[in-house]
């Protein structure tokens, strides 16, 4: 025995011609049924020369917005957090033309800055510790200066111990 959903589709597909000649010739023509919060009897039945995408345009324009929460856009959400994720650890790059790339990339210039920034941590780190060291062999100079040295050496430790050496 056919199912209501089988009995549905088969009617929408029947009356698909019916529907069709009404339309302009260079319209595409979607039925699209579902029952919220089930996928049981979700029924998307295009034209043969109908593009979701460009069904999609249409449902934003009139209405459909980002904001809402769907397993679609959390899904894409999550390819493109995971896609700037492997661009920063310089990994898994998407195949040649895949819309992650952009995302893989941003990761990726992180990455780089990151390293950027930590090098040149290091460096004036060093040339802090250099500094304090001739400081103490001269002697004479202000504590202050002293202090608020060893003071900015520390925070510089602090950020450097938080990074892969």
């Amino acid at each position: 025995m056919a199912s209501p959903k089988h009995h549905l589709r088969e009617a929408i597909i029947n009356a698909l011609p019916d529907i069709a000649v009404q339309l302009p010739l260079d319209c595409e023509l979607f039925v699209i049924a579902v029952r919220p919060g089930s996928d049981d009897f979700d029924l998307v039945l295009p034209s043969p020369e109908a593009n979701l995408d460009n069904a999609l345009d249409a449902l934003r324009r009139n209405g459909l917005s980002i904001d809402g929460d769907n397993a679609y856009k959390r899904d894409l959400l999550d390819a493109a957090c995971g896609a700037m994720g492997f661009g920063f650890q310089g990994t898994n790059p998407p195949p040649l033309g895949h819309w992650g790339q952009r995302f893989y990339d941003l990761g990726r210039a992180e990455a780089e800055l990151r390293e950027e920034l930590v090098a040149a941590l290091k460096l004036n780190r060093e040339n802090l510790r250099a500094c304090q060291a001739t400081i103490h062999l001269c002697g004479g100079v202000d504590p202050a200066y002293v202090n608020d040295a060893q003071a900015a050496m520390k925070v510089a430790d602090a950020v450097l111990s938080k990074t892969p050496q």
